[in-house]
């Protein structure tokens, strides 16, 4: 089991980020091109607990489907989305959203993931998808800069 944590603090009201990241349409923004990001469910999508979202990534020219469901989903404060299919063997996101000392939101992410194939997947973790995993992230931290002010 490995863990990614990450915060980051923006300039706009939680509330604001908090819609931002609870509509559905706004993760391909999130995501770097190069993965290739498409959502498959129809959209509007009603964002609550018990919501399936399908989406196709491409990673290396593979292209793969990945389904989450939304576990928990409390306005303006969290929500966790989990892998019901996809590349990890598991993989449970908590993104939380507080007020920051001074104005602005706390914007904070908790992955808990595993992978596939036991000392493979370990290999395959040191080699690549630590290290993309991180780029993803920071993608999505110069997003959230140059949309919502630092």
């Amino acid at each position: 089991m490995y863990e990614l944590e990450r915060t980051q603090r923006v300039a706009a009201p939680r509330h604001e980020v908090f819609e931002f990241f609870a509509d559905a349409a706004n993760l391909e923004q999130l995501t770097p091109p190069e993965l290739g990001f498409e959502i498959l469910t129809p959209q509007p999508i009603s964002m609550h607990p018990g919501t399936r979202i399908a989406y196709r990534i491409t990673l290396h020219r593979v292209p793969m489907t990945w389904h989450t469901l939304i576990e928990t989903f409390a306005p303006d404060d969290r929500f966790v989305d989990i892998q019901l299919k996809g590349p990890y063997k598991l993989w449970h996101h908590t993104h939380t959203f507080a007020d920051a000392p001074g104005g602005g939101t706390m914007l904070g992410d908790h992955v808990r993931y595993e992978l596939p194939f036991g000392p493979l997947g370990a290999v395959a973790h040191a080699l690549f998808v630590k290290r993309q995993l991180r780029k993803i992230f920071d993608y999505r931290e110069r997003v959230m800069v140059e949309r919502f002010g630092a």
